[in-house]
């Protein structure tokens, strides 16, 4: 798909030289593998703010809590796949 994007003098200089040594006319491809790598270092961050926001819940529940939690889990699973 074609777009337009604003780049900086020194950007698009930087990914010309870069494409060329790789022996590819555009940087486009450059361009994909960058995104590429900042979505999937996003996905990375979310993960680990969905873990410390865990971790701060450790604690909160008793073990006696977390057995009763457990089994009726158990249960309830039991009976939604006999539906």
């Amino acid at each position: 798909m074609r777009t337009t994007i604003e780049l900086k003098p020194e950007h698009r200089a930087r990914l010309l030289e870069l494409s060329a040594r790789r022996g590819e006319k555009g940087f486009s491809t450059l361009i994909g593998e960058a995104l590429d790598e900042f979505l999937l270092r996003q996905d990375g961050d979310r993960r680990r703010e969905a873990l410390a926001a865990l971790r701060d819940l450790q604690g909160l529940v008793t073990d006696e809590e977390a057995t009763v939690m457990k089994a009726n889990v158990r249960k309830w699973r039991k009976q939604w796949r006999s539906s």
